[in-house]
């Protein structure tokens, strides 16, 4: 069996995620994402900008697992997930937690029925279920306020109980989607706020975003895209140094 320092030693050499010379086409005349390739490491915080149509969300879901590229390769913890079988990837996907712009809740269900979907879906207990809702509510903020239908709370209570869905299940890798675009400016710090509180204990967390403010006061590596091409990179939110695609193929 490997040891625990083995396993933190392979860690530091294999990137969590590496795309490789990544397309997806929807048009065969407009790529979504063009020849893209980059590292996201462990318990990394990390942003992916580019105005409409750059290719952020594109990005999201190839890397959430759905929806396939056109070409080049996807890994995750060193395996290419085009030769996982379908079991295999199902577990992967259960270690990743997604955070939408649109919160995407179930209106006339509680706000706690929403936050236990994944885990009901994972055959959880209903014991386990009811002590990791507790405590992910109480992570985000919202203890006690499980039983209000998710409908009737504030856009930023709703988007509190969608990040709560996302972390309920312990995942390695949280994606967020735009997941301040549609929030005020004390909501959408108070989303930062959790999301770096999560990066810290060790989750890496791919946030799409074009809020240029946003990425000045909360400085971490940004993932710059233009048409669906990678068009640079910066290690803390400053000016993107272009792109090496030949150092990263």
């Amino acid at each position: 069996m490997e040891s625990r320092r083995g396993r933190e030693i392979l860690d530091q050499r294999v990137p969590l995620i590496s795309l490789r010379r990544v397309s997806r086409f929807y048009r065969p005349d407009r790529p979504a994402l063009f020849d893209v390739s980059l590292d996201v490491w462990r318990g990394e915080f990390a942003y992916v900008t580019g105005a409409s149509g750059a290719g952020k969300s594109t990005l999201l879901r190839i890397l959430h697992l759905a929806e396939p590229s056109d070409t080049g390769a996807l890994f995750v913890n060193g395996h290419d997930v085009a030769g996982l079988r379908r079991g295999a990837v199902s577990v992967l996907r259960c270690s990743m937690g997604v955070v939408f712009q649109d919160f995407r809740l179930v209106d006339d269900l509680s706000a706690a029925s929403n936050v236990a979907l994944p885990l009901e879906v994972r055959g959880a207990s209903r014991a386990e279920i009811a002590r990791r809702v507790e405590e992910v509510f109480d992570r985000v903020g919202m203890g006690g306020r499980g039983d209000e239908l998710a409908g009737g709370l504030s856009g930023g209570e709703q988007q509190r109980v969608a990040i709560a869905r996302a972390l309920v299940g312990d995942p390695e890798i949280v994606l967020a989607d735009e997941p301040t675009g549609s929030l005020d400016a004390f909501s959408a710090n108070v989303v930062l706020d959790m999301l770096e509180d999560v990066s810290r204990r060790g989750t890496t967390i791919v946030l799409a975003t074009h809020d240029r403010m946003l990425i000045a006061a909360r400085p971490h590596r940004v993932i710059a895209f233009d048409g669906g091409r990678l068009i640079g990179m910066s290690s803390t939110g400053g000016a993107c140094a272009p792109a090496a695609r030949d150092a990263a193929s």
